[in-house]
């Protein structure tokens, strides 16, 4: 599936439901912030070592997921083009980070 399908799933199942009502940008950033905490959580205080734990993968994966939905719902409701938006993202990124000035290295573009 791609991104628009993905959306139009996620898009039908909140309709069968009538939660449109309940869907604005405001509480749609919030519930992303929300779900990026709990997805955070399974990594508090861990050591890097066990921030690869493989007995918790699928419960970070599915974290992903409900960031993902709520990011897909959002794009919606803010009447975004989330495939064009990324691919716009990634060419502002590309002129920042050039790879010339920015391989290996974790400095922000006004740093390089």
């Amino acid at each position: 599936m791609n991104i628009k399908e993905l959306q139009q799933l996620v898009l039908e199942f909140r309709n069968v439901r009538d939660w449109k009502q309940f869907h604005n940008p405001k509480d749609l950033a919030t519930a992303i912030s929300i779900e990026s905490w709990e997805l955070q959580e399974h990594f508090l205080w861990k050591s890097q070592a066990d921030s690869y734990d493989l007995a918790k993968k699928q419960d970070v994966a599915d974290e992903l997921a409900d960031i993902f939905n709520y990011i897909l719902l959002f794009a919606d409701s803010a009447d975004i083009d989330l495939e064009k938006a990324l691919l716009e993202k990634m060419s502002k990124n590309d002129k920042k980070y050039p790879i010339s000035k920015a391989k290996w290295k974790s400095d922000k573009y006004n740093q390089l």
